[in-house]
């Protein structure tokens, strides 16, 4: 007999709050009996589902693991711990970002160094390091396996890692490294450090995901369990990408035609009451959608925004069944 459907969710911090907001916004609200102290919870009112409060890189860890069936993490720690493409590729389903977590893995230098500014500049200090100080240029970074396949792309090869235990941004003023590769947000703590992103440093933009685990245990239960909840995700998402227009009176089929095909607008409702037309339209058309009624003389529409929209579409849901080994 197999077990609930597990969902790893990160434990606390901002991280924590976004991703219950998230679930929430889905009608998908989680509760953790017993507070902050207690690893488990659920959603509310959903059964064979259990949730794993974790850190974000222990998340991490599981999906490689197949410990978990879904969880949320940033894409920077999944790299990190699977910096082969095949091997995330064999493991991991990235099922959605969600738009918050962003943040980059950069490379950056002091600001000093006024001759480097990307790469190739870095190539030749490094050698300078080599020839002149009879020692590698040293990169603090607790992003190694990212580093390393970084510089590897770049044949960059006159380095040598510092693993950094503590703040990574001030390893070069401690004189413990020369560069780093870390992740930043808004560059301001890199900047309070002295120190700059190289123009080509960019190693990773990140941001939250949900992803499943390719390697799990999954069975018809969970399934089940996955169907419903990214049933619900998927129509918050489609919701909050509309508008719904609300029309006294019939819309000719000649103006539903023009309509769908200007402003990719949807008439997926038979008439409303008293003969009223209900459509959905994009929300950035939907000013446009207005001018262009009302220039046929239809006068009275009333907007409002569905909290979710459901509708025959599984995308979600069979882009994970067509990503598990076993289902295909």
């Amino acid at each position: 007999m197999t077990g609930p459907l597990i969902v790893a969710i990160p434990s606390k911090g901002r991280l924590q709050e976004n991703t219950s907001l998230f679930f929430e916004r889905s009608g998908l609200i989680v509760e953790r009996p017993g507070g902050d102290r207690n690893y488990r919870g659920r959603f509310r009112g959903l059964e064979n589902v259990e949730i794993a409060f974790l850190s974000a890189s222990e998340i991490s860890t599981e999906l490689a693991a197949g410990g978990i069936h879904f969880g949320i993490t940033g894409l920077d720690l999944v790299h990190e711990k699977m910096p082969d493409p095949a091997d995330r590729e064999a493991h991991i389903h990235p099922v959605l970002p969600l738009g918050f977590g962003q943040a980059d893995v950069v490379l950056a230098v002091p600001d000093q160094w006024i001759d480097v500014d990307c790469m190739s500049d870095l190539t030749d200090v490094a050698l300078d390091f080599r020839t002149g100080r009879k020692a590698r240029l040293r990169v603090a970074t607790k992003y190694i396996n990212l580093a390393n396949a970084f510089f590897a792309d770049r044949g960059f090869t006159d380095y040598r890692i510092v693993d950094s235990l503590g703040a990574t941004e001030g390893a070069p003023a401690a004189g413990a490294a020369e560069a780093i590769v870390d992740i930043t947000t808004t560059g301001s703590t890199l900047r309070a450090n002295n120190l700059r992103v190289l123009d080509d440093g960019v190693i990773l933009r990140s941001e939250a995901h949900l992803m499943a685990a390719k390697t799990a245990r999954w069975s018809s239960p969970t399934l089940a369990a996955a169907r419903e909840i990214l049933l619900r995700i998927a129509a918050e998402q489609t919701a909050r990408r509309l508008k719904l227009l609300t029309i006294a009176g019939p819309v000719s089929d000649t103006l539903r035609a023009q309509m769908e095909k200007q402003f990719k607008c949807q008439f997926p409702f038979d008439e409303g009451a008293s003969g009223s037309t209900l459509l959905h339209c994009p929300k950035p058309a939907m000013f446009d959608v207005v001018n262009f009624l009302q220039s046929h003389d239809i006068a009275h529409i009333a907007v409002s925004e569905p909290e979710y929209v459901f509708t025959r579409d599984d995308s979600l849901f069979d882009a994970l069944k067509s990503a598990l080994p076993h289902l295909r």
